[in-house]
């Protein structure tokens, strides 16, 4: 028996696009066949829901760890409440996977943990001019963002941590005492 063909993660993403399309243009048709029919949507998300915490329930550690690592369960899991990580670890490892592209702009980002339902993150500008140069600091927070709230959408918000430059102190003034 030939195993059943999957779908290549561009095409799921497609669909989702698609079907958030399909659910918003249903959602803002009036009319009771419309409620019907988002009702229904909403109950069926509901059972593949309940399936799919039923799967976790009986998956070891190693298994529930795999499925949390495939991208599409992730998201499955996160939307129904049941991934196996905690918030603070999949936020984390979102800012970690986008590390080496911010590095090779000359800049860097840690995850700095949450203050409740807000997430943060340490952002240096590239080039030793601290986080106020503009050269592309907004763009790096707004992906940084919406890489952690894809994987973390408990939290309502990622902010940037203010880190301050080191101050430059030549050494000479720290070993050479002024004269009286």
């Amino acid at each position: 028996m030939a195993e059943p063909e999957r779908l290549a993660d561009p095409a799921v993403e497609a669909r989702l696009t698609l079907l958030d399309q399909l659910l918003e243009g249903l959602e803002s048709t009036p009319g009771p066949a419309t409620r019907s029919a988002v009702e229904t949507v909403r109950l069926l998300t509901e059972i593949y829901g309940e399936a799919l915490a039923r799967v976790m329930d009986h998956a070891d550690a190693q298994l529930a760890e795999r499925l949390a690592d495939d991208e599409l369960l992730g998201h499955l899991l996160v939307l129904h409440a049941i991934h196996p990580e905690p918030v603070e670890r999949r936020a984390a490892r979102a800012v970690e996977r986008l590390r080496p592209a911010v590095q090779e702009r000359g800049g860097d980002v840690e995850w700095a943990g949450a203050d409740g339902a807000v997430g943060r993150v340490r952002l240096t500008a590239g080039g030793g001019c601290g986080s106020g140069c503009g050269g592309g600091t907004g763009d790096v927070t707004a992906a940084v963002r919406e890489a952690v709230l894809a994987v973390a959408p408990e939290l309502t918000e990622v902010e940037p941590v203010q880190t301050a430059a080191p101050a430059f102190v030549p050494l000479t003034t720290l070993t050479h005492r002024g004269t009286p």
